[in-house]
Formats: C-alpha cells, structure tokens, sequence
C-alpha cells in the first residue's frame, strides 16, 4: 500500500469523442462518447471495477461523465463532479484542427505558434495552461485532505492530467507538449509531499494494439 500520508490518483481520460478521431480542440464543447468510446468505459469499469477504489470524481463535461459513470457503477461508487477537472477552454478555437487556426488569419497562427510554447498563454478567449494547472491542482489538494490513504479515480482531460503530471514531475507545462495521451487510458500518481509517477498513458486494458502510436498515427 502506498504511505498513509499520500493518495493515489488513478487519472483517467475519457474515451473516444467524434472530435477526438480527427483531432480536434474540443475544450470546453459538451460531447458524448463515440460508440467506441461507450466500449472504451466500459473496458475501464472492467479494469478498474478490481481495485480497491475510495471515490471517483468526474469532469462535468458529457464525455468524461459517461466514463466516469461506467467506472462507478463498477465500483459501486457514486460519481461526484468537480468543474475543476474539466478541459481547458480553446475559446475561439474550439471545434477546429490545428491546420484551421493556422488557416484563419495571420494573427491566429501567431498566436497558435506563442501559445504552444508559453503556458501563460491562451487561445482567444480561452483558458492558459497555467490556469487549468492552478485550478487542477486546487483540486488534487483538497482531495488529499479527504482521502488521504486512499485510491482514487479522477475522470478527467488532456490538459489537466499533463498539468498535473508536469507538477509532479516538477518540470514545466511545455514538457507536457511531449506527452500524448490517448483516449480512456490510465496514469497513476501517488500524491503527497513527494509526488511519483507511477504509470503514463496505460491502454492494456483496451488492447494492447489500441492506442494511436500503434497504427502510426499521430
């Protein structure tokens, strides 16, 4: 077991939304599971349905709620929200790929370009990294203060779980550009006065053969 003082997060993304196929910035958008992902919480609540787990907690956004459902039915755990898990907001840029910011205007490929090396920058009308990792770590220290001791789930979304994984690491939110986590798999982080990584991105419980880099794509 880990140390009395620590928690330990299981931070899980949600499974695979339609814009999530063509890799879009979903952000703040309310979209439900694909079919595939219906079967990737369902996969999760397998996996995750054996472990010893305290609580689960969800972003309120659809996708990640329908995940954290399955996972708590398996857990015979109610689910609790909390608007801090929630993805950042892309603002102006929500529902479009990377190529269509570049496409838009000089100005928004400006900014793109600032906004993927400066985490205290934010898409028009957006959210910073450095916001969602302010906010994403009130949560995680307020959760300590509950559940210290325990397993927990934390349904959640790419740019908060990277926030939180750079804090743990101590390196900085540009460090999580190199980082690609694919739809409903697993971290783990024991969280205490010294936080460790104890798993990144794990989908054996999809398949081993599941996840983007497997099939070459980015």
């Amino acid at each position: 077991m880990i140390p009395t003082t620590y928690v330990r997060l299981f931070l899980v993304r949600h499974g695979e939304a339609a814009a999530n196929v063509e890799m879009r910035y979903l952000g703040s958008q309310d979209d439900a599971l694909t079919e595939r992902g219906t079967r990737q919480a369902e996969q999760l609540a397998h996996a995750l349905g054996q472990l010893p787990i305290a609580a689960v907690y969800t972003s309120p956004l659809r996708r990640a709620a329908m995940t954290a459902a399955a996972i708590a039915q398996a857990c015979n755990l109610p689910v609790q929200a909390d608007v801090r898990l929630r993805e950042g907001a892309f603002g102006a840029w929500e529902g479009l790929t990377r190529a269509e910011v570049l496409a838009r205007s000089e100005h928004d490929a400006a900014l793109l370009a600032q906004w993927e090396h400066d985490p205290g920058c934010a898409p028009p009308e957006g959210d910073s990294l450095e916001t969602i990792q302010t906010r994403s770590l009130a949560c995680i220290h307020d959760l300590q203060a509950h559940h210290t001791g325990d397993w927990i789930v934390l349904v959640s979304h790419v740019s908060p779980i990277k926030a939180l994984l750079c804090a743990t690491l101590g390196v900085s939110l540009t460090v999580g550009r190199r980082m690609f986590l694919d739809p409903a798999t697993i971290s783990v982080i024991d969280w205490g006065e010294r936080p460790i990584v104890r798993l990144f991105n794990a989908h054996a419980h999809l398949g081993w053969d599941s996840a983007r880099w497997m099939l070459r794509q980015h």
